[in-house]
């Protein structure tokens, strides 16, 4: 049983009545986008088995994400490309992830907590909570939609890029993933910015 940090329920006490979590999923992988996710969940939100979804399998982020979106005020997801990680590198290409949920997300929040530790380019009250998805509710819930987003549409560029194996490890950089970059190549998804040498 995971045990949250009461985090929202206390921005709530002091008038930040909609309290937003915030994580991404995709800065490791070698190859797609990165994707964000924001969402207000309700309070007392029934969500058994909340986690950080890296602790979840992938069957219990499936029912999750469902039960998310039948329990929060409203959420929104946001990703940037391989080609703009490519640009403006992965740290800022995060940012620019949160930034554009806050700006399609129609109930805005007035208080934001965001996984990790760097500052954001986001014009209202925020904090940040170092591995904030397994202790801050809302954020592990985010965790969850943007995981389950980004592994869509990995599985969808596995059909689109049959040699890869996309769908086995989400475009990590597996030994897979390594030997098939070194038998085929890069193909058009990966970030070319990224070292795909064995580490």
């Amino acid at each position: 049983m995971t045990h949250f940090i009461p985090l929202e329920s206390k921005l709530r006490n002091i008038g930040f009545n909609l309290v937003a979590g915030v994580d991404e999923a995709g800065r490791g992988p070698m190859a797609g986008p990165v994707v964000s996710a924001m969402v207000i969940l309700k309070e007392k939100a029934p969500l058994p088995g909340l986690n950080d979804s890296k602790k979840l399998t992938a069957k219990k982020r499936e029912i999750l994400y469902e039960l998310i979106l039948k329990n929060c005020i409203d959420y929104s997801v946001a990703l940037v490309s391989h080609t703009t990680i490519d640009k403006i590198n992965i740290a800022n290409a995060t940012k620019l992830a949160n930034k554009l949920c806050f700006a399609s997300i129609k109930i805005k929040p007035n208080a934001i907590i965001f996984d990790g530790r760097e500052r954001q380019i986001i014009k209202i009250p925020y904090m940040t909570v170092i591995k904030g998805d397994s202790k801050i509710k809302s954020v592990a819930a985010a965790s969850i939609l943007a995981k389950v987003t980004r592994d869509k549409i990995m599985r969808y560029y596995a059909k689109e890029f049959k040699k890869y194996g996309f769908e086995k490890h989400m475009g990590y950089g597996t030994r897979l993933h390594r030997s098939n970059i070194e038998k085929f190549g890069l193909c058009e998804i990966h970030r070319k910015s990224y070292s795909f040498k064995e580490k």
